[in-house]
């Protein structure tokens, strides 16, 4: 028995009882008493037998799973996301699983192809850092399985969003270094491919030119927004390399914000005094540098519930998430001492 797939005809044969009342027992029928069912799970447990969900999904058509996949694991932010999700599907008997891209779009399309081989009934995703087109979400689209954008989207007509307008985030924070005296404001961003780093830099033109502030090529510095990643020893650098130095930054990533302000401070830099600080996120490091970092309340937890209650009330039949484009969430801008140079 030691290597044998326990089964529901083991079981029987060893309670003299047909694999039909096994089988009601293990699903706790109502047709069956107390007394039995406690005999039929006390020798499945000690027999080690164990369901198999993946015969039972295909009978039923569904595996009460949904599939996410995320950029990095390893961020505030996305951690925070996670949790959410998991609140609302755990409370709705969904099970997630979770797959990261790594910020390679070769990874996405492989990670999509194990969520769609897995049968999820639905796919929440966050886009990598160099993802293009969708192709290889398709599948899900083509075969009515519900596919889902969250924070990192991509514009599609069968594919609903949850974001924040990092537009007007971005327009309140290069808004608020500009009325603290800042003139020439240097912007630290990821890919504009993607939605949210091309929204910021939009937010952060346009809050310039209403100001009448001249933007230079030299002041925008494209990154990974991860010190351990790709050529991110080189953004500080860029920076001091600006002339006349900038007396304003803002930085798309509070973590990438954070080691910038060590670096530059390493380097003589005062900060707010010499240069002002802005991050975006609100992740806990942006209230222990220091000084504290100005920052964009991004409400993460909430994306993740809303992420989830949306495709599983579509899933349920209680709403249909197709006809809701985008779902915007409210966030605020953060005031601390990194970027008060009126004090």
């Amino acid at each position: 028995m030691k290597n044998k797939e326990i089964t529901i005809y083991d079981i029987a044969k060893e309670l003299d009882i047909s694999p039909a009342t096994v089988s009601r027992g293990l699903r706790d029928h109502p047709a069956i008493s107390k007394k039995t069912k406690k005999k039929i799970m006390d020798i499945a447990k000690s027999m080690g037998y164990r369901s198999n969900t993946f015969a039972s999904s295909l009978r039923l058509n569904r595996t009460n799973t949904i599939g996410v996949i995320v950029h990095r694991l390893d961020s505030f932010f996305v951690s925070t996301v996670l949790a959410g999700m998991e609140k609302i599907a755990s409370e709705s008997g969904y099970n997630l699983i979770i797959s990261q891209s790594l910020e390679s779009t070769e990874k996405e399309i492989a990670n999509a192809n194990t969520m769609f081989n897995s049968r999820v009934d639905g796919l929440m995703a966050s886009l990598a850092y160099d993802t293009e087109d969708i192709s290889h979400f398709m599948p899900f689209i083509d075969k009515g399985i519900p596919l889902l954008f969250f924070d990192r989207v991509y514009n599609h007509k069968n594919c609903p969003a949850v974001v924040i307008d990092n537009f007007k985030s971005a327009y309140e924070i290069t808004t608020h270094l500009i009325e603290q005296g800042c003139k020439k404001i240097v912007h630290v961003t990821g890919d504009l491919k993607r939605n949210v780093y091309a929204d910021r830099y939009q937010g952060y033109r346009k809050a310039l030119a209403d100001n009448g502030l001249k933007f230079t090529d030299d002041l925008l510095i494209i990154n990974y927004l991860n010190e351990h990643v790709g050529p991110n020893v080189d953004a500080v650098q860029q920076i001091l390399a600006i002339d006349p130095l900038p007396d304003g930054a803002f930085i798309t990533n509070d973590a990438f914000a954070a080691y910038c302000m060590r670096e530059l401070k390493a380097d003589g830099i005062s900060i707010p005094g010499d240069i002002a600080i802005a991050g975006f996120n609100n992740d806990p490091i942006s209230g222990l540098v220091e000084p504290n970092l100005t920052t964009i309340n991004y409400p993460s937890y909430e994306m993740g519930e809303v992420a989830a209650r949306t495709l599983i009330n579509h899933l349920k039949g209680a709403s249909n998430m197709m006809l809701t484009d985008s779902i915007v969430l409210k966030s605020e801008l953060i005031v601390r001492e990194s970027s008060l140079k009126k004090g």
